[in-house]
């Protein structure tokens, strides 16, 4: 019997479940949209139940399109939106507050407050990240402070605490594995990628008790299995779930980046480019952090990283807020219309900057505009935002980095654009390569479970597994491109610190 493994790939705006062959092709999938919640400007949410109901209905709905024996299913790998926060009910799996978002900004004054304490370089440290509200310790205490009883029931030991791979986990096993891997782990603030475990000084400096924490494992080892009687998961009782990566560590696993040097970017809601570093942590001078990426078979991988917050989360924003396109791809066929923005330059800081510039108060920024500016011209502009972004991660990564990258390796959902990934070829002078299989990240997860599972033997076979789509090399004029480059540069000091600090 062909054996497949799940891949569960829970996003920012939508649960996904792909099943995989040996070979690594898609035998199926299936996909479910949920709920973004704006409380406040600057504020996002999801509701926690809807992250599970969505994923249970895209797992049961990718197991019955594929028409295999369930038998056949080996093992179930989970890949995750990071930093993005939970605190539930240890008995009844209650969620106490809906998740904050990795985008949330709401505890920005505390992490002001941190730095003002000076604990910036014991983070940096320990962590590899720099204070900033995106990471989840931040997300955590804000919970405990400021949803009433819930801080006197985590020190009675009554909740669990953990990012969205935790709260699966949890719900699959049906309550009986609390963990974490070492990827989720390191987004946290709370744990010392040297030791590999949470860091008590950090907990207490964040008053966080470590009681709520989940046990840190390994990238690729069995958790638990599916629990009998799960609704809607009867046939899939007994698989294991043994693979679990944040989505850009499990995106660079599924890329094959598995010698240092290797790099990849993933387009999606945000833009993270990530450098396989090896054995050492890396420590960036550059705003750049560095996380365990993966521990596999009692080897820990390094990688530096570079996040951008908003990339095709500005694509949606052109259709969902301004109306201005009613499709994503409508936005390449607009962008391609013209022959360049026309001097247009738009930052998509919606909610704050990221590496490597850490402006949590930083807002999103059109400037350049004329009477002759289109439509058109703003769709370009937003697609060249995004390549800006890149560049910038790029060359702060070349600057930290021992060696410089050579080729940048893509993937995500933004990344079928042509004219972008042209674009970023140009602004990068780097060949930049667009694979034949572009659900990287479900297939990290799916190669990590496939490990642990028996699956696949070796890096070696999962390495041989990757085929190119498209090769884009750099084209333009490179003193245009410069030219463009420090147009953006402006752009950017002129969205910064644009919020007062509310200190």
């Amino acid at each position: 019997m062909e054996p497949f493994v799940i891949a569960l790939d829970q996003g920012t705006t939508s649960s996904r479940a792909i099943l995989f062959r040996r070979s690594g092709e898609i035998a199926a999938r299936a996909q479910h949209p949920f709920r973004q919640i704006y409380p406040r400007p600057g504020w996002v949410e999801h509701d926690p139940m809807e992250i599970w109901t969505t994923t249970v209905r895209a797992l049961t709905e990718a197991v019955d399109t594929a028409h295999i024996d369930p038998k056949a299913i080996s093992a179930i790998g989970i890949t995750n939106q990071r930093e993005t926060t939970i605190l539930w009910d240890r008995r009844t799996g209650t969620p106490v507050y809906n998740a904050i978002v990795w985008q949330c900004r709401r505890t920005a004054p505390l992490c002001d407050q941190l730095s003002a304490r000076g604990l910036g370089e014991t983070v940096r440290e320990k962590t590899g990240l720099l204070i900033d509200a995106y990471f989840s310790g931040t997300k955590i205490r804000w919970i405990l402070d400021n949803v009433p009883g819930v801080r006197e029931r985590a020190e009675r030991g009554e909740l669990c605490a953990g990012t969205v791979d935790s709260w699966l986990i949890w719900n699959l096993t049906g309550g009986k594995a609390h963990v974490t891997d070492h990827s989720n782990a390191s987004r946290t603030m709370l744990f010392n990628i040297h030791t590999l475990q949470w860091d008590e000084d950090l907990c207490r400096a964040l008053e966080i008790p470590m009681t709520l924490l989940p046990r840190p494992c390994s990238n690729s080892e069995i958790y638990g299995t599916v629990a009998p009687g799960l609704p809607g998961l009867e046939d899939l009782a007994g698989i294991p779930i043994c693979g679990s990566a944040g989505d850009q560590a499990a995106a660079l696993f599924g890329q094959g980046c598995f010698a240092p040097g290797q790099a990849k970017n993933t387009y999606g809601t945000g833009c993270f480019t990530l450098m396989n570093v090896g054995a050492e942590p890396v420590v960036s001078r550059a705003g750049l952090v560095t996380s365990a990426a993966w521990t596999v078979g009692g080897k820990t991988t390094y990688a530096l990283e570079g996040s951008v917050f908003n990339a095709g989360s500005a694509i949606q924003w052109l259709r969902d807020e301004l109306g201005v396109i009613s499709s994503a791809p409508e936005c390449d066929r607009l962008a391609e219309s013209v022959p360049d923005a026309g001097g247009v330059v738009l930052v998509p800081a919606f909610t704050g900057l990221g590496a490597p510039y850490w402006d949590m108060y930083a807002r999103g920024t059109i400037v350049g505009l004329t009477r002759g500016s289109t439509r058109a011209h703003i769709a370009r502009a937003v697609l060249d935002a995004i390549a800006f972004q890149v560049t910038d991660l790029v060359r702060a990564m070349n600057a930290d980095a021992p060696c410089p990258i050579t080729t940048l390796r893509v993937d995500g959902g933004a990344s079928v654009s042509d004219i972008m990934m042209q674009t970023q070829a140009d602004l990068l002078r780097l060949p930049v390569d667009r694979p034949d299989q572009v659900e990287t990240t479900a297939f990290g997860a799916a190669a990590l479970a496939g490990l642990a599972a028996g699956v696949w033997s070796d890096l070696s076979q999962l390495e041989g597994l990757r085929r190119s789509q498209h090769v884009f090399l750099p084209r333009r004029d490179e003193a245009a491109c410069d030219a463009d480059y420090r147009r953006w540069r402006r752009a950017v000091e002129r969205s910064m610190r644009w919020e007062e600090n509310e200190l």
